[in-house]
């Protein structure tokens, strides 16, 4: 293991050019520790902050927080939470919702007030995003999880809460949303890449298996996500379903085929790439969370959503572990945080 900064290892060094750019990242003005943090989202169950996030917050060890219904209610109770995270973080913190539409609504005053299969032409989708993230802008929050631009296969997991009609409606909508949350200055996400529309169970609760030929996944359920990457759209989330006919060992949020060679070299998406759940089922059938989170970091993703207050405590050891012992994943971690940074600076 290196010292403790981490700095140890870093192979031959920079030419006087490569250190001139180099000094001009942002990224580089973080420690290992801080540039760790940028790569996780944190949660709690509290209603109010707690004094764990706070420290966290101002050591730039988490990037931000997803927050949850069990953390406020009311509008005065959101307004208080997340300046009270935002004072900690010195403005600077990703506050997250799922706000889908519906009844996947983690603000209950805000809309979309119908789920999106019910949510219209692409026209009425882009402005019922802008009207939601108006609202979620209001109260604080400044990066949604939504739009699923998953199709709805039938009796599918996702068919109560993806947009209705075929690939190329649904790539449509999924552009629109993107658009209408951008336009009051919240950021969409993407999900669940390279689409959950042929599992036939949520991700959340069991181990799926998305068997599918890869042309069809190419032709068909790609569709909504080359439209979000051509929008702009600054997060994709990754599904944590298996997808056989692009790898056959690892769930997608863990595929270094899927997420850096599908989603970033063939789709050319170069934006914040951010896991679903890290808790969920079909994650913890495969390993403990640490082993999930480090394994994300190696296929390419850049943003480890963790849903449970403890998770922390085992992921950013691990991470900042393996980012003092190993050279190529300093790097994948510095890569990443240097995206975090650029969305967090787009937010602001």
């Amino acid at each position: 293991m290196g010292a403790g900064n981490g700095d140890d290892g870093q192979g031959e060094a920079p030419s006087p050019a490569a250190r001139e750019e180099s000094s001009r990242d942002p990224v580089d003005a973080l420690t290992l520790r801080e540039q760790v943090g940028q790569v996780l989202i944190s949660s709690f169950d509290e209603t109010t902050v707690p004094d764990y996030i706070r420290r966290r917050l101002r050591a730039r060890e988490t990037a931000g927080v997803i927050l949850f219904t069990r953390n406020a209610v009311t509008e005065p109770q959101w307004r208080d939470l997340t300046r009270v995270l935002q004072r900690w973080a010195r403005n600077d913190a990703l506050i997250m919702v799922d706000q889908e539409g519906g009844p996947v609504r983690t603000v209950s005053f805000a809309g979309p007030e119908a789920g999106q299969p019910f949510q219209g032409a692409p026209r009425a989708v882009e402005s019922t995003a802008r009207e939601a993230a108006e609202a979620l802008r209001s109260i604080g929050v400044n990066v949604n999880l939504a739009p699923v631009a998953d199709l709805a296969g039938p009796g599918g997991a996702m068919a109560s809460r993806a947009f209705a009609g075929d690939a190329s409606a649904v790539a449509a909508s999924t552009g629109a949303s993107v658009a209408g949350l951008r336009a009051a200055r919240v950021a969409a996400t993407a999900k669940h890449f390279p689409g959950l529309g042929g599992a036939t169970v949520n991700t959340d609760d069991a181990s799926a298996t998305v068997d599918l030929p890869r042309a069809t996944l190419e032709d068909r359920d790609l569709q909504p996500f080359r439209a979000a990457v051509a929008g702009r759209v600054p997060l994709v989330m990754l599904s944590h379903a298996l997808y056989p006919a692009l790898d056959t060992e690892r769930i997608a949020s863990q595929s270094r085929s899927i997420v850096t060679g599908l989603l970033r070299r063939e789709l050319g998406y170069d934006g914040v790439v951010v896991t679903d759940s890290l808790e969920a089922q079909a994650v913890v059938d495969r390993s403990g969370i640490a082993t999930a989170a480090e394994r994300s970091i190696e296929a390419g993703a850049d943003l480890i959503l963790m849903t449970g207050s403890a998770s922390w405590n085992e992921v950013f050891p691990r991470l900042l572990e393996r980012a003092r012992e190993s050279p190529p994943f300093r790097r994948r971690v510095r890569q990443s945080a240097a995206r975090v940074l650029k969305l967090r600076r787009l937010l602001r």
